[in-house]
Formats: C-alpha cells, sequence, structure tokens
C-alpha cells in the first residue's frame, strides 16, 4: 500500500483556503467525502454510536467527532483543538477610497500581522458575500463565498529616493495611512465605464447611497463599482444582488513545497492552517474503517475555531460555548443526566494545537538555549509557568508516550523569561471547560509573515502523531493513575 502523501494534500489544502471561511468550506468537504454527517445546532440531534457527524458554526468553526462502539455518557472526549484565522487584512464596511486620482482599498489590520510584508505583493480578494435572491416571488439571503483569483490590487512601498533613510531607521507602517492597496487609477476607471452609476470616479466618495428599485440602498457608495463589478462575475450574479460583504485581502502566489533540497512548505496560513489540516485529516484516517471506532470507548474529536488571533473572544472563538455545548449535547444525547457531563469532562483530553517558533538561524539569541525548536524535529511541547500556555507534566506525559510508542519525534519549548510570551486556544479552552490540555504545534518560521514557512518532514510528524493520539489516548490515559 502507497504510503500517505500528507504535504501533497496540505498544499492542496492551503490552495483551496485563502479565508477561515473558505477553510471551513474544504474541511466539510473532506469530512463528507469521509462519511461524515452534518448536524445543525438549531435542531435536535440524534447521534448513534459508531457514527460519525460534525457541525459548523458562522461558516468559520467547524467541530467534527466520530463516537466510538463502546461509548456510553459520562465517557471521556478526546479533542484536537486548532484555529481557522490568520492574520490579514480586510475590507472594511466602506471601502470606497480615492485619492490623487486612484481608486484604493479601504482597509483595516486583524491580528497581529507583519505588516510591511504585505507591501508589494499581487494581491485579491476573498470571502464571503450575502446575495439577495428571488425564490418563489420572495426575497430571500444567501450566503455564497467567493474567491478572485487573478491580482487586482497592490500595496506599493514608497521609493528609496524619497524615504533615504528607511534601510537604517526601519521600515515603519502606519496601518492607517500606508496600507491601503491600489485597485485602479481614476481615468482609466472612468474610461472603461465601470463607474458610471457614481459618476466620475473622483466625485464618488462624495455621492450620497442611491436608491434601487428594491428599495435598498446600493453598495455604490460603500464600495467601488469596478470592485463590485469583479466580485458580481465572480459569483455570476449582478452587482444590487449583493447586500453585504465581508472580504480580505489575499496573495495570490500559491503554496508550494521549495527549498533546495524540496524540504520547505513556503505559504501564507500556515498559522494555524497546518494544524487544522493535519488534526482533521488524522481524525479522519483514524476513523474511517468501520473496525476503528469498535473498541473506542470514548468520543474522537477536532474543533476548528475561528478568531483566535484576536483573542477568541466572539460567539464561533475557542472562548464561546461551542465547545461545551458540543460535549454537553453528544453527552445527553444518550443521557440526560446532567452530572455526567461533569465526569465526561475529568475524563476527556485536550490537544491544542497552534504553530510554534522556530529556531531562526540569523536570530538565535531570540530563543533559551535549552529550549530551541528545530524543523524536522517534530512537534513541539509548549510550557509556560504563567499558563500562557495550558501544558502541565501529566499531559506532556501522555503526549510524549505516544510519540516513544512511534518512533515520532517531538521537542519543548519554553520562552526566554526577558520576553513575553504569546498563547493559544489551550489555557481559554482548559479554564472555560475544564478539560486537561496540553500545548503543541509544529515549528515554522516567518509567523504572522504573509508568507511563512515550515518543514516538510513536520507535516507529516504532526498528522502521524494526531492520529496515533485519536488510536492510542483512550487506552494510555486508563494507566494513569494520578487523580486529575
Amino acid at each position: 500500500m502507497a504510503k500517505y502523501d500528507a504535504p501533497t494534500d496540505f498544499i492542496n489544502f492551503l490552495n483551496a483556503s485563502p479565508t477561515a471561511f473558505h477553510a471551513v468550506d474544504e474541511s466539510k468537504r473532506l469530512l463528507i467525502n469521509a462519511g461524515y454527517v452534518q448536524v445543525s445546532e438549531r435542531e435536535d440531534w440524534k447521534l448513534e454510536v459508531g457514527k460519525r457527524y460534525f457541525f459548523t458554526r458562522n461558516y468559520s468553526t467547524i467541530v467534527a467527532f466520530a463516537i466510538g462502539k463502546k461509548y456510553v455518557a459520562g465517557n471521556g472526549f478526546y479533542v484536537v483543538g486548532a484555529h481557522t484565522d490568520s492574520p490579514c487584512i480586510k475590507l472594511k464596511p466602506v471601502s470606497k477610497v480615492t485619492k490623487s486620482g486612484y481608486l484604493e482599498v479601504g482597509v483595516q489590520p486583524y491580528g497581529g500581522g507583519l505588516w510591511h510584508t504585505w507591501f508589494d505583493r499581487d494581491l485579491t480578494v476573498a470571502g464571503r458575500v450575502i446575495l439577495r435572491e428571488q425564490k418563489d416571488g420572495c426575497v430571500a439571503y444567501s450566503h455564497q463565498l467567493v474567491r478572485v483569483v487573478e491580482p487586482i490590487m497592490r500595496v506599493p512601498t514608497l521609493a528609496i529616493h524619497l524615504d533615504r533613510n528607511v534601510n537604517s531607521d526601519g521600515f515603519k507602517v502606519n496601518t492607517q495611512n500606508h496600507l491601503l492597496p491600489v485597485l485602479a487609477t481614476s481615468v482609466k476607471s472612468e474610461l472603461n465605464k465601470v463607474v458610471a452609476e457614481n459618476g466620475p470616479a473622483g466625485s464618488g466618495d462624495q455621492t450620497e447611497g442611491k436608491k434601487s428599485n428594491k428599495g435598498a440602498t446600493t453598495n455604490n457608495s460603500k464600495h467601488h463599482s469596478v470592485l463590485l463589478e469583479i466580485v458580481a462575475n465572480q459569483l455570476g450574479c449582478k452587482p444590487d444582488d449583493i447586500c453585504d460583504m465581508e472580504l480580505q485581502a489575499c496573495d495570490t502566489q500559491p503554496s508550494v513545497i521549495g527549498g533546495a533540497a524540496k524540504e520547505f512548505i513556503f505559504s501564507g496560513r500556515l498559522d494555524n492552517l497546518c494544524m487544522s489540516f493535519c488534526s482533521l485529516k488524522a481524525l479522519i484516517d483514524a476513523t474511517s474503517l468501520e473496525s476503528d471506532l469498535e473498541d473506542e470507548s470514548g468520543v474522537r474529536m477536532v474543533a476548528l475555531f475561528d478568531h483566535e488571533e484576536i483573542g477568541s473572544n466572539s460567539a464561533q472563538g475557542a472562548g464561546s460555548p461551542v465547545m461545551l455545548d458540543a460535549l454537553s449535547r453528544i453527552t445527553s444525547t444518550f443521557n440526560s443526566d446532567s452530572k455526567l457531563l461533569q465526569k465526561a469532562i475529568q475524563k476527556s483530553f485536550l490537544v491544542s494545537a497552534d504553530m510554534a517558533h522556530a529556531l531562526h538561524p540569523n536570530y538565535t539569541d531570540k530563543h533559551e538555549e535549552n529550549h530551541q525548536p528545530k524543523m524536522h524535529g517534530g512537534l513541539v511541547i509548549k510550557h509556560n509557568a504563567n499558563q500562557r500556555y495550558a501544558t502541565n507534566s501529566i499531559t506532556a506525559l501522555l503526549f510524549r508516550e505516544i510519540a516513544s510508542k512511534h518512533n515520532l519525534p517531538v521537542q519543548d519549548f519554553v520562552v526566554r523569561n526577558d520576553m513575553p510570551c504569546g498563547s493559544t486556544i489551550g489555557p481559554i479552552l482548559a479554564s472555560g471547560v475544564g478539560i486537561r490540555t496540553v500545548d503543541v504545534g509544529a515549528p515554522q518560521l516567518s509567523m504572522h509573515s504573509i508568507r511563512e514557512m515550515c518543514a516538510v518532514d513536520d507535516i507529516k510528524h504532526s498528522y502521524e502523531h494526531f492520529k496515533a493520539f485519536f488510536q492510542e489516548i483512550s487506552h494510555l490515559d486508563s494507566k494513569i493513575t494520578v487523580d486529575m
């Protein structure tokens, strides 16, 4: 049997997922193809042991789970959690900006991105569009994903002749004034008659919103008509059918396997689509055969959340009730005794999977001497005494024992004492749900850049480690005699 080629499938996943919405859509496609059944949070659930399910929230968070054939209410949940969002620049609700003869797009930074890396890149837009439709004589609204493939805008840097000290003083980005992408010139736009509804492009900013024959304010006063035309053409609709949009700028350069020895992955959004893909694919492959769930007494689960990059405080973030709701509904489907959920949580285990900082060869002093994660070195177990990561000795032991049994490499990371430590969904879920947690991640460079890099080997290591976790954890956990 041919060995599974995780890196190639991961590249395909990345190229299909320019936004969190697209990542969830691609995850949904993979799950359905693997036999998972979608359930709705708005309806009652009818679940069976030995079956596989998933649900989405806001179409940017997705939770998938497979119920062991020996499961009874009160048994544990074995979860890998990750996130679907990445730092980016998102279009403002009113994105129409005209300055000095240029049509620009008003954007706002999302998360803690390395914003200087967004300059001089060939950019496009992708995201979610709400369309107004006529169905049976009545107005209805639908959610549609959109992705414009060709490059349509760019954030140009200032020439060095006009900024002589940029190399000595550093490139300082003012995200309000400097980060606006150029979409077109007013002259060319007018000649092409793509802003005819609004008159000359130069007067567009002062134009009041017009009323369409549907009685709603058109988007022409909020967004450049040329942008609306491009989006509408992509969707096969009219610009007036677009009620609202949640779009972000995206790099058009595809994700690739690169390096002289073809050992790296060059891509945006590795943080954290790498952990999202590896955990999802591991769950699918650990539950694909009828026999995979034969001796499983727990529930195997993957939870991919939106909004981690901005703190997880949203209806679909890890700080919301999504996780607790899922555990509660699954447990109560088999037994309505509310005390069983408390027992289940104490028997459960979460792997919080978020990318880790690999040692940078040009900045080795940024790492603690005894904690320097290397590429090709496998998943990194993250520790922090101040609970920025939720790992403890028991959870680290369980995760490390799985690696040992399957001859998988594993590393440890602690941030330097004189540097601040980032955080993950791990402490949020550990404190909000009460679930035992280990924080891990594959090592990468250029985190939060528009173009990041990680090692091909670590995609394989992560996938194999997560798959082994699903297959081994319920049996291994039974050997722990310490009261957690």
